[in-house]
């Protein structure tokens, strides 16, 4: 049994960043696939502004975002400061606000989750 945490940091302005989604969501479908392994999907800084992107049924990764989107949360802080915060709170997402407002990846290592970052 596996406890992963993969965090989306880049942003939503060039090729390398689409790539870094992409490998992000899939290592999460991957975990979220293997029996007995958890993991937790989190868009923090710039990726946060992937969330409304994702919604959209004619993105390209809006089929892979929904086979993880049930394990996904998004800072808080950064949501507000990047202009997506209402659009994550529509798209049904977590904002998680447990270390001066952004997610606390010291209690994940606490809780034995290995942090990936993409």
């Amino acid at each position: 049994m596996v406890n992963a945490a993969i965090v989306i940091l880049a942003g939503t302005e060039s090729h390398s960043d689409v790539g870094r989604l992409a490998n992000g969501l899939e290592a999460a479908k991957e975990f979220a696939e293997t029996e007995g392994d958890e993991v937790e999907l989190i868009f923090d800084g710039a990726g946060t502004q992937w969330v409304p992107e994702l919604e959209d049924e004619d993105h390209d990764y809006h089929d892979l975002y929904q086979a993880v989107s049930d394990d996904a949360a998004a800072c808080d802080y950064c949501a507000g400061a990047f202009g997506v915060g209402d659009a994550i709170e529509d798209a049904g997402v977590a904002r998680i606000d447990e270390h001066d407002g952004h997610p606390s990846i010291r209690s994940l290592v606490d809780d034995d989750h290995e942090i990936i970052t993409f």
